[in-house]
């Protein structure tokens, strides 16, 4: 299911294409369940926080239901999350209403409903910027960071089994290190964190599979897994945006 979303993008000449994410735009409450158990130990945060400054204003780009808002709220001075999706939009709405400091508009990555130079980090996990085909987005980042601002993209690494394994199955043409390349020409430095995804029960394991692969790999991927935990890689790019000319 995803595999397509990121085939399309990949494919996609149009700058102005939203492309869906048919997990979290079909499934929202499965998703929600996928949300609670990745990342249970925290890894990823940690690495997050070593990173990068948070404390300032942090925009979420592709922010879903709005999961991780709260989360970015809790360090940052203001937190905008962005959504192409309009009842997602209204879902983190929901989420934060009665937050301070958190707000979220309609928006996709390629023309961010914000002016220039107006955030300090721009964050997008799993959404929208899987390698090749980004570039409007890349742009539009670099248009809405401050000076020395960072942009922050978490993906899943498709080089790292388990999960890496059952994605490629479903996207055969996805090349990792062809991925690895484009970020690297385009100035990022990389960083790769093993995750654990923990779930509650099996049928909560087995929804969230469902709706991340195709059956077949689903199936497969259920088989392979004899508890309720998977090791999950991500891979971490980072870029900081110049704070003066650079000259060649």
């Amino acid at each position: 299911m995803v595999a397509r979303a990121r085939a399309r993008l990949i494919t996609s000449l149009r700058a102005s294409e939203i492309v869906p994410s048919p997990n979290i735009w079909h499934w929202p409450e499965v998703y929600e369940t996928e949300n609670r158990a990745q990342d249970a130990e925290g890894t990823l945060w940690r690495l997050l926080g070593d990173l990068c400054d948070w404390s300032g204003d942090v925009l979420d780009v592709g922010c879903g239901d709005g999961f991780h808002l709260p989360r970015f709220a809790s360090a940052a001075r203001s937190v905008l999350g962005v959504e192409p999706h309009p009842p997602l939009v209204e879902r983190a709405r929901a989420r934060i209403a009665k937050m301070p400091g958190i707000t979220v508009a309609p928006g996709s990555a390629q023309e961010l409903p914000v002016g220039d130079a107006t955030f300090d980090v721009v964050h997008a996990r799993t959404a929208y910027f899987f390698g090749p085909g980004c570039d409007p987005g890349l742009r539009e980042a670099d248009r809405v960071l401050r000076p020395g601002g960072t942009l922050v993209i978490v993906d899943l690494d498709a080089a790292r089994p388990p999960y890496g394994r059952w994605m490629r199955a479903d996207l055969p043409d996805y090349d990792p290190a062809e991925v690895d390349k484009f970020f690297d020409l385009k100035g990022f430095t990389r960083h790769r964190v093993s995750t654990v995804w923990r779930f509650a029960d099996r049928e909560s394991m087995a929804a969230v599979l469902r709706i991340e692969f195709s059956a077949a790999v689903a199936a497969r991927a259920l088989a392979e897994v004899p508890g309720l935990e998977f090791t999950v890689g991500y891979r971490v790019l980072i870029r900081r945006k110049p704070t003066g000319l650079i000259l060649s």
